[in-house]
Formats: structure tokens, sequence, C-alpha cells
């Protein structure tokens, strides 16, 4: 949001005798001084919806309170490591509305889904056919992916950040022993589009359920688990084409349709089968056992992406 110094309008407010019938005009009414149009609309609609709420569900004191109390116990849980708000707002699917309104695709484009907690920016450079996770951290599995326009050109050059978590479901981040990345790697598209790594055999997790949003889960009846994925951050070689964020999901796992963060796509469902063939275990260097994942990612223009973007303002 754009952050406006402009001194506030001169509207002349009338500030009327604060009733159930009124009270909403009135917060509008202060709140429009702002010269930010985009910041009036925000909060106009803010205060409309929450305000509807509350007199549709009419809440007694104690509920009230109750929610102030949730509100707080989730801002004591936020550390430089955990945002419990984020945590919130992806059990409630906020997180991936706003990525669904702000990354629209067109039909043949790969979609992209919410980016997650556990994204770091030390991933190290990873050639092309090597291991992004050390010896020992689960099953191993050969993902060949390419990358390519929406008119089936290959590109060249992009990078790739990809990241998961071990066989026991914890990213490299959540271990306090943690002297180096691992789990993870960056990797580049070949000039066919292609890249390809081993990583392990992606399971499914728990997410952090002691705090205020995991107990909400918990009351709701929801499991506190997201199914088994991987993540990938593809960065555009260039101005033309739009960086995504997605990750590639397991097609069976238990928690596919019930997602604690609502993150799971059709389009994002992939196989995951045995290399068995000999000739290609031999090209990439596993054995015929190990798990093989294929996909062919699409990334969108900036022209295509902004041709499908609308941003309402006020009036």
């Amino acid at each position: 949001m754009s952050n406006d110094s402009t001194t506030s309008t001169n509207t002349t407010l009338q500030l009327l005798d604060l009733t159930i019938d009124n009270i909403t005009k009135n917060v509008k009414l202060v709140n429009s001084q702002t010269p930010n149009t985009r910041l009036k609309f925000l909060m106009e609609k803010l205060v409309d919806y929450l305000h509807n709420y509350v007199r549709e569900t009419r809440p007694t004191i104690e509920e009230f309170n109750e929610t102030m109390k949730f509100l707080a116990e989730c801002g004591h849980m936020c550390t430089n490591v955990r945002q419990e708000f984020v945590l919130l707002s992806d059990i409630l699917g906020v997180s991936v509305l706003v990525d669904a309104l702000n990354n629209p695709k067109p039909t043949n484009a790969t979609e992209s889904t919410v980016l997650g907690p556990f994204y770091t920016d030390d991933a190290q450079d990873v050639a092309n056919g090597d291991s992004i996770a050390s010896p020992g951290k689960g099953e191993i599995c050969l993902v060949l992916a390419t990358i390519k326009d929406t008119k089936g050109n290959p590109i060249e050059g992009a990078k790739i950040d990809v990241w998961e978590t071990d066989s026991n479901g914890r990213y490299d981040n959540q271990y306090d022993e943690r002297d180096r990345p691992d789990m993870r790697g960056r990797l580049t598209s070949n000039k066919n589009g292609e890249f390809f790594f081993k990583c392990v055999k992606p399971v499914s997790y728990p997410i952090s359920s002691d705090g205020p949003a995991g107990k909400l889960l918990e009351t709701l009846h929801r499991p506190a688990r997201r199914p088994a994925h991987i993540h990938f951050r593809i960065y555009a070689p260039n101005s033309t084409y739009d960086d995504l964020v997605t990750a590639l999901y397991i097609r069976g796992d238990p928690y596919e349709s019930n997602d604690a963060v609502f993150g799971v796509k059709k389009s994002l469902i992939v196989d995951v089968g045995k290399v068995e063939d000999a000739s290609l275990a031999k090209k990439y260097d596993v054995n015929e056992q190990d798990w093989l994942i294929r996909y062919n990612f699409v990334l969108t223009t900036r022209d295509e992406t902004q041709a499908l973007l609308t941003m309402p303002t006020a009036d």
C-alpha cells in the first residue's frame, strides 16, 4: 500500500449521535479524510464488511472479549521466524485468495500458490542432475522438469529455487543446529528450458499447532497438516516474464483435499512413480527403484498477466 504524505482533505465532519444505525456511516466519514484513494476504498470496504458481520452475528460481550484475547495471543506468538498472523491468514484461506487475485493465469499457464513460511534466500547453486538433499534425508526422488512460455517456447536461463522437508516432515530451518542450507537449492534452466535434480520423496507434515491458530483448527476439527509437496520459486531471466511461486503436490496424499492452508490446486497435483527404465536411471545416475516426478512449468509474460488484472479503487 502506498504511503501518501499529502495533508488531509478539508472534509467537514458532521458527527452524529452514535447509534446502531449510523455508527458505520460515522466511521467511514472519519476515515474519508485521507487523500489516498486506494486506502480510502480499502477502509470503506473493511468497515462495511466488519460492521455487517457484527450486525449479522450479534456477538456477546464474552465472545467479543474472547476474540480480542485470541488476536492478542496471535501477536504474542509472533517472532522473527514465526508469524502467527500469517498462519491465521493461511488457515482461513485468505493468503491463497490474495495470491490468486494477484497472480491470474491463462488456462495453459502454471498456477501459483502460497510461498509458505520456510523459504530462505541462502539456497546454494546446484548443477542440473545434482541433489538438493544431503545423504540420509529420505527416499531418493528424481525430478525432471521444463520451463516454457505459453506458446511452447523453452525459456533458457531461468533461476529456480527449490525447497522441501526431509522425511521427518521438517524444513532445514526448523532445526536449531542448522549450519548450512539443506533440502533446498537453486538451479538454472538449460537451452531447452530443462532443469532436473535429485531430492527426497515429499512427505506430508504438521504445521505449527501449539499456538492460537492451531487451537482454532482443533476446535474446528480440521487437521493441522499439509500434504506432501515440493516448493518452486522461478525467476524469469528477463523482465518479459513474470516470476512464479508454486508447488507440486503428490497425488493420493491423504491430505490432498484437506490441506490446512488450502494451497493445493488440481493442476499442481503430480504422479510419483518408480524410475524403472534402466537407460533413464543410467542417464540421471539414479536407481531404477528410486522415485520419479515429471512436470512442465509454463510462465506468463507480464503483458499476459496485466491483461487479466483489475484493481478497484474508490471513486
